[in-house]
């Protein structure tokens, strides 16, 4: 089962005449090592910044110019992509090229085919990624064309505020090539085996200050959790991803809440599986916190501390107790990272929590948990089953996960 949206998807490429063109060749091959099929149309301003030899070689597929419109297959081949593509993407898109899609102008290949993409209902969704300098975004003619094209189902990606090819530091230049292909990513997962269901992730370690510097923490950067964000989201789910401080980008897609410690943390998830279908407890939640908050900075020359600690909330027997009342979460999923006795905790987690399905994972290992780029899970089902997968990347054992709460989130569903 293979829920990358990326995997076997036409997309077409279109390039209009802006010097962020050089990103659009990046964007292309990330596109293709993602596993899609990239067909590109340049305008005949584009070549002037780009060969299409540069496409066609990093996609292994074919780059349309302008000479192709008057070949001899000229009558057909506007339509033929667009009726091929499951999304047109036009990156960089300059003023002048959206100003034709908003009225319906089509001179060229590029326009030809983007008209005959259509707006109906079921047609491949349009992706727009503005480039143009300083001043031109945002001119009432071009926020008025954006409006048009956004009233009829386009999605606008950017542009960012940055420098300019005028030397001017503006909003207008394109957005990197790693985002867009989140919004990518996120329009051609819509229809996955998790479509119209709500997902809650929890992500990253909670902060507990001590003084206005200082907080009790831990190790866990997030990477697990959004990466189960990630999953989730290309499964076709709706998801909510709360957060610990960590400097992750959040995933294309996903509502994005920001806390620090477990009390905000506990809040924020009690709210958001209030309707959820699933909840994915990703996050390395602190067990204590400083019985005190010292609003000075405790100074060395004070003599050492001694510092009470008290028990932080658990986020899972809360989520326990509200479940039992409103019947949501359907599916929950907790996490055990353990430094010893792994299997007997996660074990007595699974069935003290009342969780669906558990992942357990060794922190003693330097190759998996907190901190780096893979994983080595084991996870126990509350039906006494068992898996041990091998050491795989996070991302790859949160796309296992999902796989598992699909058929369970099926059963709940009634189907």
């Amino acid at each position: 089962m293979n829920h990358n949206p990326l995997s076997q998807t036409k997309i077409l490429l279109g390039v209009t005449g802006s010097i962020a063109a050089y990103k659009a060749a990046d964007l292309a091959s990330k596109l293709t090592q993602g596993g899609a099929q990239v067909n590109t149309i340049l305008t005949d301003a584009a070549t002037k910044f780009i060969s299409p030899l540069t496409f066609q070689s990093v996609t292994g597929q074919l780059a349309y110019t302008e000479a192709d419109l008057w070949g001899a297959q000229a009558h057909v081949l506007h339509v033929g992509l667009a009726h091929e593509a499951d999304l047109l993407l036009i990156a960089p898109a300059t003023a002048h090229t959206m100003a034709k899609l908003a009225q319906g102008s089509a001179d060229d290949l590029l326009s030809l085919t983007a008209l005959a993409l259509g707006t109906d209902e079921g047609s491949a969704p349009l992706l727009i990624a503005p480039a143009m300098d300083a001043g031109m975004f945002s001119h009432a003619a071009t926020q008025e064309n954006l409006r048009i094209l956004v009233e009829r189902g386009a999605v606008i990606i950017g542009p960012e505020q940055g420098h300019l090819a005028s030397g001017l530091v503006a909003k207008g230049r394109m957005t990197e090539p790693v985002e867009i292909i989140g919004h990518v990513r996120y329009q051609l997962s819509r229809s996955g085996p998790l479509q119209g269901q709500q997902v809650v992730v929890t992500a990253g370690a909670t902060q507990e200050p001590l003084d206005p510097v200082r907080y009790l923490s831990n190790r866990a950067s997030g990477r697990q959790g959004f990466a189960l964000a990630q999953a989730a989201l290309d499964a076709g789910a709706q998801v909510i991803l709360i957060s610990g401080p960590t400097h992750l980008p959040p995933p294309v897609g996903a509502e994005y809440i920001n806390t620090r410690t477990a009390e905000e943390m506990k809040a924020a998830t009690l709210q958001a599986c209030q309707s959820a279908d699933a909840l994915l407890m990703a996050a390395a939640v602190a067990d204590f916190r400083p019985a005190q908050f010292t609003d000075q900075k405790i100074k060395k020359s004070s003599g050492t501390p001694a510092i009470e600690l008290t028990a932080n909330p658990d986020i899972l027997a809360a989520i326990k107790n509200q479940r039992a009342k409103l019947g949501h979460p359907k599916v929950v999923v907790g996490f055990a990272a353990e430094s010893h006795d792994l299997l007997a905790n996660a074990q007595n987690k699974l069935k003290s929590k009342g969780l669906d399905l558990i992942a357990a994972n060794d922190i003693s290992a330097t190759d998996a948990g907190f901190a780096v780029d893979t994983n080595r899970v084991t996870l126990l089902h509350a039906d006494g089953q068992q898996e041990e997968l091998p050491l795989m990347s996070k991302a790859e054992v949160a796309a296992e996960i999902i796989k598992r709460i699909i058929p369970l989130l099926g059963e709940e569903h009634g189907s």
